[in-house]
């Protein structure tokens, strides 16, 4: 038994985050107030999170990881990215949705206590990252390093555009923006994939100079769709005086700064790509 895992920081950050996970998640299921899709994915988000930690804490308290066919500096250091990715998400989406004000119930309370301990859950997966990144100089795994968190964060805010889009089939310039949030998201996806099967040695070039390839390719790309997705999407059409949860310019406007940050991601990943490389 490795007690090393429990007792280190990232070990305790790693149980606070099974605990809260589980306090948020409970909470809200005994409120019963979790339908829709809003509700389905916060309660997803808790369950997913609680369970993949706890499984993490139990295979490196058992020393099992070394017997799995991948890189668990890799896998960790992503999960812990896309864990507090979640979080942050779902901590904003679950009040937004059901808390309404003013706010007296016993059913509202528990929402509301639900709230505050996911956005501790996020503190805690955010400390884990921090704890685990990789400092300039050290030889690490690549998901550890600021250019794997990188791509962590532009596959799950592909993902967030992904569920906000709905019609685009009209326009040739949304379709262009929405085969650039694609390519890119399958080509980072894949790179993730690879890096924690240990399949980057298949590559017929070197990591760091596809990456610089890359990321200027998709830099490029979501520079058009930054463009392009606002002015074939708010042209002429302003927003709808009864607009509700699912309005399209809402979406719309959600895509427009999701294209933004993933474009200001694909940038800071070139930056430090390019560093990798050539300093």
């Amino acid at each position: 038994v490795n007690l090393h895992a429990v007792t280190s920081w990232v070990g305790i950050a790693r149980l606070f985050a099974v605990v809260l996970s589980c306090i948020a998640f409970s909470l809200v299921a005994s409120t019963g107030d979790f339908g829709g899709p809003y509700g389905t994915w916060c309660m997803f988000t808790w369950c997913f999170c609680f369970a993949v930690t706890l499984l993490v804490l139990v295979l490196e308290l058992l020393e099992l990881y070394p017997k799995l066919p991948l890189s668990w500096d890799d896998f960790t250091s992503a999960f812990s990215m896309l864990a507090a990715l979640m979080v942050f998400t779902t901590s904003v989406i679950f009040p937004s949705i059901f808390i309404s004000s003013p706010c007296s119930s016993s059913k509202c309370a528990r929402q509301a206590v639900a709230t505050t301990v996911s956005c501790l859950c996020f503190l805690a997966y955010a400390l884990e990252v921090g704890l685990t990144r990789a400092k300039p100089g050290d030889i690490s795994s690549f998901l550890s390093t600021v250019p794997g968190l990188l791509k962590v964060f532009e596959a799950y805010v592909a993902c967030l555009i992904f569920s906000l889009l709905d019609t685009y089939s009209s326009e040739a310039g949304l379709q262009w923006c929405v085969a650039v949030y694609s390519i890119c998201f399958i080509i980072t996806l894949l790179i993730i994939i690879f890096t924690i099967g240990r399949c980057l040695s298949y590559m017929p070039c070197p990591l760091e100079k596809m990456l610089v390839g890359y990321n200027t390719l998709a830099l490029v790309m979501y520079i058009t769709a930054t463009v392009l997705w606002p002015l074939y999407s708010f042209r002429g059409r302003n927003r709808p005086k009864a607009c509700g949860r699912n309005c399209w310019w809402d979406k719309h406007l959600g895509v427009t700064f999701l294209t933004i940050f993933n474009l200001i991601a694909y940038l800071v990943d070139l930056v430090y790509s390019t560093r990798m490389v050539f300093i």
